[in-house]
């Protein structure tokens, strides 16, 4: 399954080059703590043989945390949605934040990418796959870009705001 889709992926991207690019948006939801403590490398200097070693304190992560939803294309973010404390994403929340949220940031930020067709890429988490959320991109005429199950390589909001 993996496989056919990188294939289905790169054979489109050969026909259609730079402009398929420029058309994903993609989006997902992650935790984003008030700071995050140092690791052993970022807290790494120089000292001389003779001097003592300095003193570490051992802190934790921050414990105010807030979901972000975030959305964005080759170019960058195009909307980072803080959810207020409190509130469940479920499929209602998350079609109301595409509706009044994304797609007027798109029209704000992107200007002209709302006509050339936009190609939509999310995770399957059950939010996401929900028919108030699919009925949306279908009536926006937003092409729902195919994730292959268990595969968290093509979620790169992990890799962007998730960095340890």
């Amino acid at each position: 399954m993996l496989l056919l889709f990188r294939r289905n992926f790169l054979r489109r991207f050969q026909t259609e080059q730079n402009d398929f690019l420029g058309r994903i948006i993609t989006g997902d939801e992650t935790w984003v703590y008030s700071w995050d403590p140092e690791t052993k490398r970022q807290s790494a200097e120089w000292r001389d043989f003779d001097e003592p070693r300095p003193e570490k304190v051992r802190r934790k992560q921050g414990a105010l945390k807030v979901m972000h939803m975030i959305f964005f294309d080759m170019n960058g973010v195009i909307l980072r949605w803080p959810v207020p404390i409190g509130t469940t994403i479920n499929a209602q929340y998350y079609k109301k934040v595409l509706q009044d949220k994304l797609r007027p940031a798109i029209r704000k930020k992107r200007p002209g990418l709302l006509e050339s067709g936009i190609l939509f890429h999310h995770d399957n988490a059950p939010v996401h796959t929900a028919r108030a959320v699919t009925d949306v991109l279908a009536g926006y005429k937003w092409e729902l870009l195919e994730h292959p199950r268990y595969s968290p390589d093509l979620v790169p909001v992990i890799f962007t705001y998730s960095l340890k």
